[in-house]
C-alpha cells in the first residue's frame, strides 16, 4: 500500500490512529480467507486512489480483521471487504462489499 494509507498491525495501533486524526478516517477492513481474498484484492488500487484523492480531508485507514478485531466488533463489520468512516471515535457512515470507484467517491462525498 501507498504511504498515504496506513496499516496498523494491532488493536492499538488502529487507536493511535483514530486518537490522533484531526480529519475523518475511512477504515478499510480486509480479510484474508478464501472468500474474501478476490474481492478484498480488486479495492487495494481503489483505496490508494482514494488516499491520494482525498489527502488532507481524510485519513486511510488499511486494516486486517484478523488483527485488529476490536475495532471490528466497535464498529459492526460483519464481512470484508467493509468500509467505516469515523469521525471523534465514531461511525457516521458504513458500507460493506467491493465498490467501484464512483460509488466510493459518492459515499465519501455524502458524508464528508
Amino acid at each position: 500500500m501507498a504511504g498515504r494509507v496506513h496499516q496498523p498491525q494491532e488493536d492499538a495501533e488502529f487507536e493511535f490512529i483514530l486518537a490522533r486524526a484531526d480529519v475523518p478516517v475511512l477504515a478499510y477492513f480486509h480479510g484474508t480467507w478464501p472468500k474474501a481474498v478476490a474481492a478484498c484484492k480488486e479495492m487495494e488500487p481503489l483505496v490508494r486512489e482514494v488516499a491520494d484523492a482525498y489527502q488532507g480531508r481524510l485519513i486511510v485507514v488499511r486494516a486486517d480483521i484478523a488483527r485488529c478485531p476490536g475495532p471490528v466488533r466497535r464498529y459492526g463489520v460483519t464481512g470484508a471487504p467493509s468500509f467505516v468512516l469515523i469521525e471523534r471515535g465514531e461511525a457516521t457512515a458504513a458500507g460493506s462489499g467491493p465498490m467501484a470507484r464512483a460509488a466510493l467517491g459518492e459515499f465519501l462525498d455524502a458524508h464528508l
